[in-house]
């Protein structure tokens, strides 16, 4: 698989990286330890050296998963983490950047990945009671030690993501971006364009939607974030299908799968754009790799702008106190 690199950083990734929450958090009961290890080295195989983690997702649980199949290849990839939480009791208890307890979270993450250095390690959420610049300050300080690499956000700001970058250069930004979720390409992309960082994208198939394998009789299991979020009642995903309908017209025409198509749109964006897609299923990462291989024209991606443009998609992306707690 080819590279790229986040931004003018010399941060260079796989041109797509390995979502890891859903092996443990967010869809319902954590997977077949065995069988995610297996998954991920088969990642590798396929040229995957980019994977995506937090200490939240779990909580912990993720880590120490991503830790220990990354361990024997620990020379070949690069591991992302997030900070930025406070958790008690095993639940999350609102956000925490303190300076104190980003090192507190960087010396247990260090243990929990079975490594010295965390390559990319992000703030997971702003934190409006701690200045920015003390948290990159603090990051920047974690630099100095040899414990991170580079320094990013999620779900940042333009300001925010202009003040940070002024204390520690920012690598990449963590945002949400895909055929059906594009508010970031108002003022967050051209910021970090402007700025020289890069963009990680998550959710690139909109938590499976824009893979053509939910509709409005899918199930969620219990503990399933998309149980809550209002884009995917069974009435936004009957209306939601317009979209799923033009993808797949540019899936048959290419002779691609719906989520090829998704994840090649998000590649095609831009080249220091890495999606990071999440699947707890072998066959579904080697779909999905397949999407770097996949060329878009300009007339398609031209016509699939107007397509797409015209379409409204129903239900936000997230309830209205988790928008609110994402910083922008």
């Amino acid at each position: 698989m080819e590279k790229r690199k986040l931004g003018t950083s010399t941060l260079e990734v796989s041109a797509m990286g390995l979502g890891c929450m859903g092996m443990s958090f967010g869809y319902g009961p954590p997977a077949d330890k065995a069988e995610m290890i297996k998954l991920m080295h088969a990642a590798i195989d396929e040229g995957i050296n980019f994977f995506d983690t937090a200490e939240v997702y779990g909580p912990f649980t993720n880590e120490t998963l991503v830790g220990e199949a990354q361990e024997p290849f620990r020379d070949e990839v690069l591991i992302a983490t997030k900070f930025g939480f406070n958790i008690q009791d095993g639940k999350i208890a609102g956000v925490n950047s303190r300076p104190e307890n980003i090192r507190k979270v960087a010396e247990q993450s260090l243990k929990r990945l079975r490594t010295d250095v965390i390559d990319l390690f992000y703030q997971h959420r702003v934190d409006p009671s701690v200045p920015i610049e003390d948290v990159a300050g603090t990051v920047k300080d974690l630099i100095r030690e040899g414990k991170v690499k580079y320094f990013g956000l999620s779900e940042a700001g333009a300001q925010t993501i202009r003040k940070a970058h002024a204390v520690q250069p920012l690598a990449a930004i963590q945002n949400e971006y895909s055929l059906w979720t594009r508010k970031h390409e108002k003022e967050i992309i051209p910021t970090i364009e402007e700025l020289g960082i890069g963009l990680v994208a998550y959710s690139p198939l909109g938590k499976g939607f824009l893979a053509g394998k939910i509709d409005e009789d899918t199930a969620f299991a219990e503990g399933d974030i998309r149980n809550i979020l209002p884009r995917y009642t069974a009435e936004a995903r009957i209306a939601n299908k317009r979209l799923l309908d033009l993808i797949h017209q540019f899936a048959g025409r290419k002779n691609a799968s719906p989520a090829q198509i998704a994840i090649a749109w998000v590649m095609a964006q831009k080249p220091w754009i890495v999606p990071i897609p999440g699947t707890t299923k072998m066959h579904r990462m080697q779909e999905n790799a397949g999407a770097a291989k996949l060329q878009l024209t300009l007339d398609e991606l031209q016509e699939m702008e107007e397509a797409s443009n015209a379409i409204e998609i129903v239900g936000d992306r997230y309830t209205e106190a988790m928008e609110r707690a994402t910083g922008l």
